[in-house]
């Protein structure tokens, strides 16, 4: 029977493989509907506890970093201590907000329901060796962009957040916030943290396909540290402590990086 199913698989025409994947898009992008639905009914707790929530003072991580600012008897460290409030000022500027959140809520939501339709597709081309090494990858690439995701989320946002929204360059200039503005920095700080996440995984194909080695990454290894300060001093305020809390997990990304490298160089027996 498996023989039977793994002949007909060899047998697919390439447009027999273009229907195979249109299916696998319109299954996902199915999924990406639903969590998207449920996120536009549910905007109350969407907006009340999630997206706005970084910006008041009983958040997680404001809350954490003005215990350690009490305790190191500095101040500065604390951030989001005083809320600020946003506005709208476009008619249907609520309204598109909601609509476009709820889009990048249910591409969240989905995730790992999409990475798992595009291995089903993927995984019948491996051989059966490879699909049984590779058993656990929608599992890893599912949870590294979730952990991406709440890192964006509970520690580069709330720390963008204090800095930009309390950044002023003139006393004769008050900072009015737009909710466009607010949302599109939480939003996207989170998604592309969770996308950064996912270098181990893409370190892990460029090695397979033999672009990337791990002599390669340990022989620059002093210029991406200095890639990663730069990328941890744009996104965070100007003070060493939340440089270093952005910094750090980028540096072991990097790290497992390379090591997920040798391992597939060692495996497969490549020329390092």
């Amino acid at each position: 029977m498996a023989e039977q199913q793994e002949n007909q698989k060899k047998e697919m025409t390439f447009l027999d493989h273009l229907e195979e994947l249109r299916w696998v898009l319109v299954r996902s992008a199915i999924a990406i509907l639903l969590a998207a639905c449920a996120a536009f009914f549910g905007y109350k707790y969407l907006f009340d506890d999630i997206l706005l929530a970084p910006k008041n003072p009983d958040f997680f991580t404001n809350k954490l970093m003005c215990y350690f600012s009490v305790l190191l008897d500095s101040p500065a460290f604390c951030i989001n201590s005083k809320p600020f409030q946003l506005i709208n000022i476009d008619m249907a500027g609520q309204f598109n907000t909601h609509v476009s959140v709820s889009i990048y809520a249910g591409l969240i939501i989905a995730f790992p329901y999409v990475i798992y339709q595009l291995w089903k597709f993927i995984s019948p081309a491996l051989y059966e060796e490879e699909r049984k090494k590779a058993r656990g990858a929608v599992f890893i690439i599912s949870a590294l962009f979730i952990c991406g995701v709440l890192f964006g989320y509970y520690f580069i946002t709330p720390f963008s957040v204090d800095f930009l929204g309390s950044y002023n360059i003139s006393d004769q200039i008050l900072n009015t916030i737009n909710l466009t503005s607010y949302i599109s920095l939480v939003s996207s700080l989170s998604l592309v943290t969770g996308l950064v996440f996912e270098l181990p995984v893409l370190v892990f194909f460029l090695t397979k396909i033999k672009i990337l080695t791990p002599s390669f990454l340990k022989k620059y290894r002093k210029h991406a540290f200095i890639v990663i300060l730069i990328i941890a001093a744009i996104i965070s305020p100007p003070d060493v402590l939340s440089m270093t809390l952005i910094a750090i997990p980028l540096w072991l990304l990097f790290e497992v990086s390379i090591i997920v490298s040798s391992r597939i160089v060692k495996r497969n027996n490549f020329a390092d």
